[in-house]
């Protein structure tokens, strides 16, 4: 079990001087979100930490394993701020790919990531880490919105021929998210 106090000591046992410092509310939810998320984890992704004691950053690599991407690896970077959990965390996309709700610079649409949402379904305090991480997932499978597109070329290609789209798509996996 992840504890406050076990991820501010060194490696070698001696404890840090941060453990006088406040800790922030955002940090203290993390470290119940955390261990939370990477119990429940689709079987589609990972995630990892570069810093241990800095779980408001991390990345999660999707590799969907059916739909259009399937055979991608996927990076995303995530950050939390501190106005966690009353701000959605930030995502941004480091792979490039063809998605109606990715753009080729790496924003994603998600009503999840929104402040307000047109859907209802933005974001709100009683989110979690978990729930951002299942509808990151789910663009690769069922959650495409073509709607409101970041990417209108990919969406308006999907409507109007589905395999030009596939072809693009499975272009786009082969050039920048092969495994």
């Amino acid at each position: 079990m992840i504890t406050l106090r076990g991820k501010l000591k060194k490696d070698d046992g001696i404890t840090n001087t941060k453990i006088s410092r406040r800790v922030s509310i955002r940090d203290k939810l993390l470290i119940k979100e955390v261990q939370e998320m990477q119990q429940t984890l689709p079987v589609t992704c990972q995630v990892e930490f570069k810093d241990p004691h800095r779980l408001h950053e991390f990345s999660l690599f999707i590799l969907p394993d059916e739909g259009y991407w399937v055979g991608g690896h996927f990076h995303f970077q995530i950050y939390i701020s501190e106005e966690y959990n009353m701000a959605p965390p930030i995502v941004k996309c480091l792979t490039k790919l063809w998605h109606p709700n990715i753009s080729e610079d790496g924003d994603v649409c998600l009503s999840i990531l929104r402040q307000s949402s047109i859907d209802g379904m933005g974001w709100a305090p009683t989110r979690k880490l978990k729930d951002v991480v299942w509808g990151l997932n789910s663009l690769f499978t069922d959650l495409l919105n073509f709607d409101d597109p970041l990417n209108r070329d990919a969406a308006d290609l999907f409507i109007k021929d589905k395999e030009s789209f596939r072809s693009k798509v499975k272009d786009y996996v082969m050039q920048y998210a092969k495994r």
